[in-house]
């Protein structure tokens, strides 16, 4: 034991010891949840109460700070535990220390992780079960990322969960659910994260939640992102660390875990698995984004609290454990992946997937599950499954869980965006891309991307109602660039997030996500007298276009009988519409031969403190 936990525990001991002569409660580190035998969870203040007690008995391990508000005026907090009082991130790097971001609450109806970190940090910082864990690394732990939800608990939130009492809400005060807002970044608690994780740059992202869906045997499951998104390098970490060694360890416990259970069709496990899909929406999918490992907890909602609770302790600690022994391997790999994608940026020949689609090789799995009937509803008129947790009964099933990349594309030097999109570069400044701004209006070419044929979605998502289906063709175009239009260099690390908010048919790009709508809208029109005069003369100039109105007639009854639409069929085709380049999409993408051309009249920003190589 070094001399400054010697120290530190003969501190503690003597401060223990004049508490317990003050009263009965002053030594007593059972965390709430433990006093009510689990039926309940507590209260944030309550929560925050405990750990302000932990920071007073341990100020050189617990450090508590806030990081931003919510939109109902709540402190977030953000707890930092370091066995030597490492309480910065410059001071991590410095000390060659990972850090691990722990986060729990995101959906706070799921607050095993919660009660699981108080127990833990108790552990660790006073009762000396754990003194060691984190000689060698950094706890960065939120206990309740959602603040407004968890406040907002009630017994009838998770119809499909076996206690607490009372749960949290899975929609923040202003009803958006955090874990698919990490790229898009609607909501105040997510810009705070962003900050949060630009100012730490974790190497290792542990998400906990609580399933819904089947019941089985295994009291957790756990999912990490395919190895095509990832860097070869966080994939070998994250499958040697959490495969080879914590679940293994994890079972040792007494425990049993399984992968993510995503079942083809709930109503007969035995048809197998798929991959839940997973995105940069979610937690684990930003995290592959900004090339760090990312590891998703999913309790079983039907276990018992205390069994939850602990399953998620023993996998935490684990975890810290074994990133504590060999705390090089995990900064190795994320500093190799971090240098690899600034280098991509000089490979001609690079390819980045967007999207992703099924291996259509499955594989085997062993489902530990238990014997279930299945019988027709009249009700649903549909098939009920019931399970019986009495009868244990293992299947043999298949697992589409793997995945391939599906569309690619060759990334460009750069991105141009013009200075007047303000919701585009406001997200850039979000996740901390680097850009720099133009001083003057400056004339260039370069490639962009014509959309057409819109399709949106029939009902709202998060608040947004999403681009479903484009057509887009790559076009080069002659623009001229206002001054402050923002120049985004792929040399830098966070090129992916870059890549998915910039690239249209990136499942979570800000055109998906309607931030270009305006895009698709004619402003200027005319009016049916004048376009029936320019269809009559376009017709009379042009056989080809009357050929095809003709055949259009012939083939849409609905188009027939449009008035409006048969004029529009031919202002569309005409210069006054094409003026208005209708589907043309602002952003542009520039080659290297390019970049160069418009990188010496410019001023630097954007990175809030994200640190390149």
């Amino acid at each position: 034991m070094s001399l400054r936990r010697v120290l530190l525990s003969l501190l503690f001991g003597i401060a223990a010891t004049s508490a317990h002569a003050a009263g009965p409660d002053a030594t007593d580190w059972t965390t709430p949840a433990e006093a009510a035998q689990f039926r309940t969870t507590p209260s944030y203040a309550d929560t925050l109460g405990y750990l302000r007690r932990l920071q007073r008995a341990a100020p050189g391990v617990i450090h508590l700070e806030t990081f931003g508000s919510t939109p109902e005026g709540r402190p977030m907090t953000v707890v930092i535990a370091s066995g030597d009082g490492t309480f910065d991130p410059a001071a991590a790097r410095a000390a060659h220390k990972p850090v691990v971001l722990l986060q729990a609450g995101i959906h706070p109806g799921e607050i095993e992780g919660k009660d699981a970190g108080l127990m833990l940090l108790r552990d660790i910082a006073v009762t000396g079960k754990y003194p060691h864990l984190l000689d060698h690394a950094v706890l960065v732990y939120i206990p309740v990322f959602s603040v407004d939800g968890h406040e907002n608990a009630s017994p009838y939130h998770r119809i499909n969960q076996n206690g607490p009492d009372s749960m949290g809400f899975r929609g923040q005060s202003q009803y958006l659910n955090l874990n698919r807002d990490y790229v898009k970044a609607d909501a105040p608690e997510m810009r705070a994260w962003l900050k949060l994780w630009q100012r730490w740059l974790p190497d290792f992202l542990i998400d906990v939640h609580t399933t819904d869906g089947a019941d089985y045997q295994y009291d957790l499951t756990w999912y990490t992102e395919d190895p095509h998104k990832l860097d070869p390098a966080v994939s070998a970490w994250q499958h040697d660390a959490i495969v080879n060694h914590a679940i293994p360890a994890y079972e040792k416990r007494g425990h049993l875990a399984s992968i993510y259970l995503e079942f083809k069709d709930g109503r007969d496990p035995r048809l197998g698995l798929v991959n839940f899909g997973s995105g940069p929406r979610f937690s684990t999918g930003y995290a592959a984004l900004q090339n760090r490992p990312a590891l998703l907890i999913e309790t079983h909602m039907l276990k018992p609290y205390a069994n939850r609770v602990r399953a998620v302790y023993d996998l935490v600690e684990l975890m810290l454990e074994q990133i504590g022994a060999h705390p090089a391997a995990l900064l190795a790999a994320t500093a190799k992946a971090d240098a690899d994608t600034v280098a991509r940026a000089r490979d001609a020949n690079a390819r980045v997937a967007l999207t992703f689609k099924p291996d259509p090789q499955p594989t085997i799995f062993e489902l530990k599950g238990y014997a279930f009937t299945l019988s027709h509803s009249d009700i649903s008129n549909s098939e009920w499954i019931r399970y019986d947790p009495g009868q244990p009964k293992n299947y043999t099933i298949d697992n589409w869980n793997g995945l391939l990349p599906d569309l690619s594309i060759a990334p460009p030097a750069a991105y141009v965006v013009p200075a007047p999109w303000t919701a585009i570069i406001d997200r850039l400044d979000a996740h901390g891309i680097r850009y720099r701004r133009t001083e003057r209006a400056q004339t260039l070419r370069a490639e962009g991307y014509q959309l057409d044929d819109p399709a949106w979605a029939s009902r709202p998502f998060e608040g947004h109602l999403m681009l479903r289906d484009f057509t887009l063709h790559a076009v080069p175009r002659e623009v001229t660039l206002p001054a402050g239009s923002a120049i985004v260099p792929l040399d830098q690390r966070a090129a992916n997030v870059a890549i998915e908010l910039l690239e249209p048919q990136a499942p979570d790009s800000l055109l998906r996500w309607g931030y270009l709508d305006a895009v698709f809208e004619a402003k200027e029109y005319g009016e049916p007298r004048v376009v029936e005069r320019l269809a009559r003369e376009m017709l009379a100039k042009d056989p080809a276009l009357k050929a095809a109105f003709a055949q259009k007639l012939h083939d849409d009854p609905a188009f027939a009988a449009d008035s409006r639409a048969r004029l529009m069929f031919f202002f569309e085709r005409s210069p006054w519409y094409a003026a208005q380049h209708v589907g043309a999409y602002p952003v542009l993408r520039l080659d290297a031969a390019q970049l160069q051309h418009v990188s010496a009249p410019v001023q630097s920003t954007g990175g809030h403190g994200t640190p390149d190589l």
